[in-house]
């Protein structure tokens, strides 16, 4: 089943157990998805788009949630982790610290990468090779300790 059928499926179901903030990320997910697809660019709408665009909202709501929580507001911190976690639901599952650092290291070595000159090169085939499966900061920081 393909992203947005689940998304339509799981949104019925949402509506039916009155599941507020079910309803309202899916929606936002749905969204984001239309304003994809009407964004004028001649690409379709891939898995890969949609997980970078999913991974953007939970990267958007994760920002929010870390000023809602300095500011103490809890209600919309509440509101921000709900959503989080309902996102996340739709990402390929996450990578261990253990599995990304065993990852990082074939990688070095595959590229002979010996130092941090060597971080871009290593980052640009590690980011494509997770895609969805682990964050940016993640993987940069396990570089890091690798090369540094």
């Amino acid at each position: 089943m393909n992203l947005e059928a689940k998304l339509t499926a799981d949104l019925k179901t949402a509506m039916k157990s009155k599941d507020q903030a079910a309803l309202r990320s899916i929606r936002a997910i749905k969204s984001a998805i239309l304003l994809e697809k009407t964004s004028g660019s001649n690409e379709a709408f891939s898995e890969e788009k949609a997980i970078k665009m999913l991974q953007k909202l939970v990267k958007q709501r994760k920002d929010s949630l870390e000023i809602y929580t300095k500011e103490g507001r809890e209600d919309l911190a509440q509101t921000e982790r709900e959503e989080i976690e309902i996102i996340q639901a739709y990402l390929p599952e996450q990578m261990s610290e253990s599995e990304l650092q065993a990852e990082v290291k074939a990688i070095i070595a595959e590229t002979g990468a010996s130092s941090m000159k060597d971080m871009g090169r290593v980052m640009g085939i590690a980011s494509k090779r997770f895609a969805g499966r682990a964050e940016g900061k993640a993987i940069s920081a396990a570089v890091k300790s690798l090369l540094g």
